[in-house]
């Protein structure tokens, strides 16, 4: 089959197509040809040594987690998939998923149905940011209605539907964007928004009880920031860089609670995003598509950090 592999860590220009042996489903696995993959900073940051790398090992290997596509083979003790369904997932994560390739294996529950109404491109394009944001807002700071949440990088992958779900969960949404993204933002949900170019994002906004932040302390001290935003007993959590003691230490001493995050694979949690998007109560937000072929512009697009939601390889042509 054809993938995309790395030798060496390196910028988008160590990706290259070549040909490998096709996966075959284990017991309780499905193989699925894929049609679209989602690119994810998890992606590049991975490609240059950081990210999953050190799960993943030194290279080759092959990147990504989001997958669309179809059942092609459904291996022994499969009973929620069939052959012919369209199913996308976000299979194998923290480890190697491959899914910058013409085929995946992975176990049946860690893929669902896709909605009718979601293009596959669409789909690639929600599995790892929708659950994210999902897993952060019910399951880590188990968001409640009335509550405020502020949402860093709210145009983003993950961002995006942190507004929708936040909102969803029937909290006062506020988020930090370009001014260029804010009506669009309002579209999906958002209550305020705050032009983080124009404004620190501290002095127009207090009375926070999660942050959702996607930025990280690496960039202007951002996760460090927050805690200036949040109420009494208020959760940060924090995403890209996680919580370092520091960090961590000046919270409690602020009455204030902080929490690394990383995404896993949810079979069931993917199952309810599903069917918000089939409802049409949540919406994905492609930025733009490109061959498999044509990654490495991907990666280097999805680097500049100015897209507008997610990025898609297409994988089938």
């Amino acid at each position: 089959m054809r993938a995309l592999v790395q030798d060496t860590f390196g910028g988008p220009e160590v990706l290259r197509t070549a040909r490998v042996a096709r996966p075959v489903p284990l017991p309780t696995e499905v193989l699925v040809r894929v049609h679209s993959a989602g690119v994810n900073p998890v992606d590049w940051k991975t490609r240059t040594g950081g990210g999953m790398a050190g799960v993943l090992g030194d290279p080759p290997f092959t990147l990504g987690w989001d997958v669309s596509g179809v059942v092609e083979e459904v291996g022994f003790g499969v009973h929620t998939l069939e052959v012919g369904d369209e199913v996308f997932g976000m299979p194998w994560f923290p480890r190697a998923a491959s899914a910058y390739a013409e085929y995946v294996t992975a176990p049946a529950r860690q893929f669902v149905r896709k909605p009718a109404a979601l293009s596959h491109e669409q789909a690639a394009a929600v599995p790892l940011a929708a659950l994210t944001a999902w897993q952060i807002l019910v399951d880590a700071a188990e968001v409640r209605p009335g509550q405020r949440v502020l949402v860093h990088a709210a145009a983003g992958g993950v961002g995006h539907f942190a507004v929708q779900i936040a909102r969803h969960l029937g909290a006062q949404v506020i988020g930090t964007a370009r001014a260029g993204r804010h009506q669009w933002l309002r579209e999906l949900g958002a209550d305020e928004l705050i032009d983080y170019t124009a404004v620190r994002f501290e002095e127009a906004v207090q009375g926070v009880d999660v942050v959702v932040d996607l930025v990280g302390d690496e960039v202007d001290a951002t996760s460090t920031r927050s805690l200036d935003v949040l109420a009494p007993g208020g959760l940060l959590v924090a995403v890209p860089s996680g919580v370092a003691p520091e960090l961590a230490a000046r919270a409690a001493d602020r009455g204030l609670r902080t929490s690394p995050f990383l995404v896993e694979p949810d079979g069931a949690a993917l199952a309810r995003i599903a069917g918000l998007l089939s409802e049409g109560a949540l919406t994905v937000e492609v930025a733009d598509v490109f061959p498999l072929e044509r990654a490495a512009e991907a990666h280097r697009l999805g680097e500049t950090g100015r897209t507008r939601g997610k990025i898609v390889l297409n994988v089938a042509g």
